[in-house]
């Protein structure tokens, strides 16, 4: 299964944490680090360890702006935000295409944070659903998992995260995450049912793992073996489609008021 394979390759990078359990797997930037984004006159870099500063900015729309279109946000870290990859080459960027080819007029939004957490997207909800959100993409809880964060945690976060959306009409998508293995069997397994439990009890859809085919793939994956290559980010766009895809082809409704 694909969860393994993350776990496999968590287990890889961070071999020597696991003689560290209260550690996490690295540092608590694990999924942070240095991000580079392509931009008119040269590069946009954020340094480790400003995951704060960078949430402050506003998040990124992935195609031309236009308040006339309604909106999809990807709300998660740095899978999300695209660490180590050009703009056009992160998973937002790739559905807003697949959006366009397909006659859909939506913006796409991506509101991915490097190192954040659920904590952390929760924080910043309220300005991440500036607009008329008809979607939100929920994919969150890399970090969590990475710095070992309690589930129950992680649960209380993302519940609190969809339960706000759907409070303002927004129809939610939750993509799931798994945990490495340095934290024991028990710890994997709580945090792994915390997506399907959620989906169930909140009737959202779910994608079963973000980065199911990607994990633990050394040519699909750069060479901190936790963020997808540019081939890797199409594979996670394909992830999300198929479950987004035919939501979005059963909303084609006018603009809210």
């Amino acid at each position: 299964m694909g969860w393994r394979r993350w776990s496999l390759g968590c287990l890889i990078v961070c071999g020597a944490v696991l003689a560290l359990p209260a550690a996490g797997c690295g540092s608590r930037d694990d999924l942070s680090g240095d991000r580079r984004d392509a931009a008119p006159g040269g590069t946009i870099r954020t340094p480790r360890g400003q995951a704060a500063a960078y949430a402050k900015a506003r998040p990124a729309t992935a195609g031309a702006p236009s308040k006339a279109r309604p909106r999809i946000v990807a709300l998660g870290d740095s899978l999300t935000a695209g660490l180590g990859l050009a703009q056009d080459q992160a998973y937002p960027t790739q559905l807003q295409q697949r959006l366009n080819s397909e006659g859909l007029t939506y913006e796409v939004v991506n509101a991915g944070v490097s190192g954040d957490t659920s904590a952390g997207g929760l924080r910043r909800l309220d300005w991440a659903l500036d607009g008329d959100v008809r979607f939100l993409i929920v994919a969150l809880g890399g970090n969590d998992g990475l710095r070992g964060l309690a589930p129950d945690e992680l649960k209380h976060n993302l519940a609190q995260i969809i339960e706000r959306a759907q409070a303002r009409g927004i129809e939610v998508v939750l993509a799931g995450m798994e945990a490495p293995p340095n934290y024991g069997r028990s710890y994997v397994v709580a945090f792994h049912q915390v997506y399907p439990t959620l989906a169930r009890q909140y009737h959202v859809a779910l994608v079963p793992f973000l980065l199911q085919g990607v994990a633990g793939d050394n040519q699909l994956n750069q060479p901190d073996g936790l963020h997808p290559t540019a081939d890797g980010a199409r594979i996670v766009a394909d992830n999300i489609w198929a479950v987004l895809g035919p939501l979005v082809e059963d909303n084609r409704g006018p603009t809210r008021q």
